[in-house]
């Protein structure tokens, strides 16, 4: 029964870590749309140096 608990917590971890997804790349079409409506206070300084370079400049 120990090894069934164990293989059951790894099965959920995993589902948890699928649904829990990735922020977008740098650069990508998403991520240029995130930054947009992230508020220019809150993005620092290497955020605003990628979204000239990638988003502005392209």
């Amino acid at each position: 029964m120990h090894l069934l608990k164990i293989v059951n917590l790894f099965i959920v971890f995993c589902l948890i870590a699928m649904l829990t997804g990735c922020s977008p790349e740098v650069g990508s079409k998403e991520w240029c749309e995130d930054m947009r409506e992230k508020p220019k206070g809150d993005w620092t300084a290497n955020e605003a140096a990628d979204y000239a370079k990638h988003c502005v400049l392209r």
